[in-house]
């Protein structure tokens, strides 16, 4: 295939559920490194409203579910489908449910430098799989320099309000199209994709997309 197509992803670093389906995706295009895709990833926070500095998480489950029961059971097909994408998910660890918004400046940063992915990679294992709180902006620039970014400059930006703004503005004009759940994938802006789906979808797509090329 030699056209591009994009494919644009609305996605939280703390969603477990953009997390499974960028395994899924992953998996496809594993399979197909000839693939036509060029990626952009899109801020969509699940807590909008979050305070700034985050919150313990067993308060935030118990807010969210009415309990640690309930919230074990809503979690559960989460565990599941992460076991069988290959995925740990480190829920006994993770201390505080962070506020995203300077890890989706981080990622539109990294989109600069041509190394989004790789930013949206490191959130999702530094939170997941090492439970770290990736609403710490120590956190974010330790990261940063782990994918090969300036961590200094990164510190500076985060320590101002660059792109605060731009990023609010991209997360509402995301909801005002209807978008109210992620991950949403979008392939070639028009048709939206829905949930961590299975990598067979993924290949479906591309065979759709090769056929039509």
């Amino acid at each position: 295939m030699t056209d591009t197509v994009k494919l644009d992803i609305m996605s939280d670093p703390i969603c477990p559920w953009c997390y499974i389906g960028k395994a899924h995706l992953d998996r496809a295009l594993s399979a197909e490194p000839d693939h036509p895709f060029i990626i952009e990833w899109h801020p969509f926070q699940l807590n909008p409203d979050m305070p700034e500095g985050g919150m313990d998480r067993r308060a935030y489950l118990e807010g969210k579910f009415g309990g640690k029961e309930a919230a074990v059971k809503a979690y559960a097909p989460v565990v599941e489908h992460a076991k069988n994408a290959g995925l740990t998910i480190n829920f006994e660890d993770m201390k505080r449910t962070p506020n995203t918004l300077n890890a989706h400046r981080l990622i539109h940063w990294a989109g600069i430098e041509g190394r989004q992915t790789a930013a949206v990679s490191a959130l999702f294992k530094s939170y997941f799989v090492e439970a770290r709180d990736i609403g710490d902006l120590e956190v974010l620039s330790d990261i940063a320099d782990g994918i090969g970014l300036d961590a200094a400059l990164i510190s500076r930006l985060l320590a101002s309000d660059a792109d605060v703004q731009s990023i609010r503005d991209r997360d509402a004009h995301s909801r005002s199209m209807g978008i109210n759940s992620v991950p949403t994938f979008i392939v070639a802006g028009q048709h939206a994709v829905p949930g961590a789906q299975p990598p067979e979808l993924w290949t479906h797509v591309l065979a759709e997309l090769r056929a039509k090329a």
